[in-house]
């Protein structure tokens, strides 16, 4: 079993790598799309702009192996921008085509002025699809760590999880292998990790982990 970590050139690879490290994961990093025939799974990170983020996996050649992967139904886990550039685009980014994965548009926060955006920091995720195998052993309504300006709505038949900030927004996403998240399981404590342990145990298995060593994260 092998983790590939996509490297197009931007995103929060550090931390991704030090927490599938701590969680002793067979998790590499990944530069090269040919270098997908021996992973068995693969994590998207990402931080910075929609636009910016599409370019650099277009570059780098990852944007068909990516669509291949998904359509194929294998195990797929995007983080943050990982998940906004599931959707068909952003209005970060007018005219840039996304994966489109999801049909959807991302678009920006419009909320009354108590609230800022950027939206950085511990919110809560309400779990719509509790059965969704990144929520196994993880209370509903845990908070996860954001640092968005833009967001997805919720959508009925792939949004696993959904936070409020003002306004509901898709938090996580889930449709067979494939699993995205907005907030940043890496930077989440226990949780967090717990949700990366979940992905990677079912692997291995294909079922539900049956527990996670307490001390990790705190």
């Amino acid at each position: 079993m092998k983790i590939g970590i996509i490297d197009y050139g931007m995103g929060n690879l550090g931390s991704v790598v030090n927490a599938c490290r701590f969680l002793q994961l067979p998790a590499a990093i990944v530069h090269d799309p040919l270098a997908l025939d021996d992973c068995t799974a693969v994590i998207l990170p990402g931080v910075g702009a929609f636009g910016d983020c599409m370019a650099h996996l277009q570059d780098h050649g990852f944007v068909e192996p990516l669509r291949a992967w998904i359509a194929d139904d294998r195990p797929f886990l995007g983080i943050c921008l990982g998940l906004q550039v599931l959707f068909s685009g952003s209005e970060e980014s007018p005219g840039v085509e996304g994966l489109a994965i999801f049909p959807e548009r991302v678009c920006r926060f419009q909320l009354p002025s108590e609230y800022k955006v950027p939206h950085i920091g511990w919110s809560r995720v309400h779990q719509a699809q509790p059965d969704c195998p990144l929520f196994a052993g993880v209370p509903d309504d845990s908070y996860f760590y954001f640092v968005h300006s833009y967001c997805a709505a919720p959508q009925l038949d792939h949004s696993a999880g959904v936070t409020r900030y003002g306004t509901d927004f898709t938090a996580a996403c889930w449709r067979g292998e494939l699993m995205a998240v907005q907030f940043h399981p890496e930077k989440s404590q226990r949780h967090g990790l717990r949700m990366l342990h979940n992905f990677a145990h079912r692997l291995k298995t294909g079922e539900p982990p049956d527990g996670l060593d307490d001390s990790a994260g705190n």
